[in-house]
């Protein structure tokens, strides 16, 4: 009997959560047959067998976590002396895809002021004494406290764990907040000369570009071990997509040098594929710099996240009719409020400022 392992799935890719078996103990299966379907940081992937034999015994079920060389299927037959570390096959990648993300930093407690007691109630009754506000003095924790947090927890029900896109942009989020220097600055591109019917992303992305020429250091890859920078001559844009999953950023591919009918068809197959979660994993990844179109939700303003190794994330709140100054006279026009995060380790405020200047300089004409 012979074990096999989950194989290296690539891209650094360690673990992989088991979504379904194909196959069950006792069956017979053939050569590159569908075994298990799991999913990674990336997308669903169907795990073929490396030979025919007959299962003999699974290891994990449907919603558990597998780590790279950890055993999957016990086999018997005639196949059952080969190598059992790789797939031998083609591996097949599925229509549900999800963003990338590295591995969750295990929690802690550091800085929490609790006495051994209090910490031991939150052990018996599973309560992370970081979600608990201390009401003792100096911000000591007291049982009364962890007690109300048990109760408050018991009457929502069991904790939801978050899996699949959510699971890895909540991981996205963690690494942007621990690694990049952000900071925001803030600006209104006058619309008013637009004609009726003007596609926004088309413009946004047209802005985009021409701020990328005025300033191509928004256009990069920031190296936080060597502290270095790649600053990109293609523009390979990652567009935030909103799903019922979350948030994906599939990516479109050199903007600067595409047409204004090939960059529509692109854009709406990217938004389309992105809900139905059929985005091939390698449009996942690669992206340059980022831009969000929030506004088609809410909000005005925004501190849109950078996530590594990107180093500029440009966002658009609601649309929203304003009184202005025209000509020393107020006026009622279009405006499109921008939102405009930078890593400030690989750029400075004033290229900030300039690459702003020229999207708004670029959204504001009629043409």
């Amino acid at each position: 009997m012979k074990i096999f392992k989950l194989p290296d799935l690539g891209e650094g890719l360690q673990e992989a959560e088991i979504v379904k078996w194909h196959v069950a103990a006792g069956d017979e299966i053939k050569a590159d047959q569908v075994m298990l379907s799991v999913e990674t940081a990336k997308a669903i992937i169907d795990i073929p067998a490396p030979y025919a034999g007959k299962i003999v015994k699974l290891y994990g079920n449907p919603g558990e976590i597998a780590h790279t060389g950890a055993p999957l299927v016990a086999f018997e037959g005639e196949g059952a002396d080969k190598d059992t570390g790789t797939v031998v096959g083609q591996i097949e990648v599925g229509e549900k895809v999800i963003a990338a993300a590295p591995p969750a930093p295990p929690p802690t407690a550091t800085g929490i002021k609790a006495m051994p007691a209090v910490r031991a109630l939150a052990r018996k009754l599973n309560i992370d004494l970081a979600m608990v506000t201390p009401t003792g003095a100096d911000g000591l924790t007291t049982a009364g406290d962890v007690q109300r947090a048990a109760k408050i927890l018991a009457e929502v029900g069991p904790q939801e764990r978050l899996r699949g896109v959510r699971r890895a942009m909540a991981q996205n989020m963690m690494l942007a907040n621990a690694e990049v220097a952000s900071a925001t600055i803030m600006d209104d591109a006058d619309i008013d000369a637009w004609p009726e019917g003007v596609n926004v992303m088309l413009r946004l992305i047209r802005g985009l570009v021409a701020g990328c020429r005025a300033e191509p250091s928004l256009n990069a890859w920031y190296d936080s071990e060597k502290i270095g920078r790649w600053v990109l001559k293609k523009i390979d844009l990652g567009v935030a997509v909103d799903t019922p999953d979350g948030l994906l950023v599939p990516v479109l591919r050199n903007v600067a040098e595409r047409d204004t009918e090939d960059l529509k068809r692109g854009l709406d197959n990217l938004v389309r594929d992105a809900r139905a979660r059929k985005v091939p994993p390698e449009e996942l990844r690669g992206n340059t710099i980022t831009l969000s179109n929030y506004g088609t939700i809410a909000g005005r303003y925004a501190s849109p996240v950078v996530l590594p190794p990107t180093v500029a994330i440009l966002g658009a709140g609601r649309i929203r009719s304003e009184v202005v100054a025209v000509d020393g006279k107020p006026a009622v026009h279009r405006m499109l409020p921008l939102s405009l995060t930078f890593d400030h380790r690989a750029v400075t405020g004033g290229e900030a400022g300039r690459f702003l200047v020229a999207v708004i300089a670029d959204l504001q004409r009629s043409d």
